[in-house]
């Protein structure tokens, strides 16, 4: 596979480790303002908007909004600090990604196996997505992303889509990084603002930490407890409550 043809996915290797991107600093490059209207959504891809309708009749709101949040965060965090991996990439993976991540959140699914919600939902993920007729390499690089956009650490490597998913996510959730400082200086707020204006987060942290609660409940062996006191750290996010 060439180098192009590994980056359209997002499949580029880098560290695990974000610091190690921003060579411990919280940015490459200064956040400039980049609104809603600035970033383009593949509505002309039809996986795209048959995904999209799915997401919005498994999840509740203020997961779906959340989805939408991490790929217009992802965007802006690409387009700002890393640049060179955005002329061969695909967007309609990017949107894919974020729009699934948290399929295995939803009710039907996080009371109907034994596995990790991001586990379970990557191969939900990968079958929807094989489905739908997307390629392989696309539905098997979403469903990677998944699998490990909780997979916080300092050892080894990770997708790049998969390192700018958890950079997103972990943004919105708990705007708190152990290898990036001040992770909230990450995006402009005026960026912010606009996002979760079109997106509203609708009480999204207590959403969150209550489904964390019940996967613990349910699974106490599960993914999740890899991040101590998670919905503690979720609930705790001063950066995102005055936006509740």
């Amino acid at each position: 596979m060439s180098a192009q043809e590994v980056a359209v996915n997002g499949w580029t290797a880098v560290p695990v480790d974000a610091g190690k991107l921003f060579d411990g600093k919280p940015f490459k490059n200064i956040p400039q303002s980049v609104l809603v209207a600035d970033i383009e959504w593949p509505s002309e891809d039809p996986i795209v908007t048959k995904v999209q309708q799915y997401v919005k009749d498994k999840l509740p709101l203020p997961t779906f909004n959340h989805s939408m949040r991490v790929f217009y965060y992802s965007t802006a965090i690409m387009r700002q600090q890393f640049p060179e991996h955005l002329a061969n990439f695909s967007s309609s993976t990017l949107a894919l990604t974020a729009l699934l991540h948290d399929i295995g959140t939803a009710q039907e699914n996080l009371s109907a196996t034994h596995m990790s919600f991001e586990f379970y939902g990557g191969i939900k993920a990968l079958n929807l997505l094989l489905q739908l007729g997307s390629t392989k390499d696309q539905a098997e690089a979403v469903c990677e992303t998944i699998i490990r956009h909780q997979d916080l650490g300092t050892l080894g490597n990770i997708t790049f889509l998969g390192q700018v998913i958890q950079l997103a996510t972990i943004y919105d959730n708990v705007s708190n990084h152990p290898s990036v400082p001040n992770i909230k200086d990450i995006i402009h707020i005026k960026t912010l603002e606009d996002v979760v204006k079109a997106f509203p987060r609708l009480g999204w942290l207590g959403c969150f930490a209550k489904t964390i609660q019940e996967e613990v409940r349910l699974k106490p062996w599960c993914h999740s407890t890899h991040i101590p006191d998670f919905d503690k750290m979720i609930l705790a996010n001063e950066v995102m409550k005055p936006y509740e």
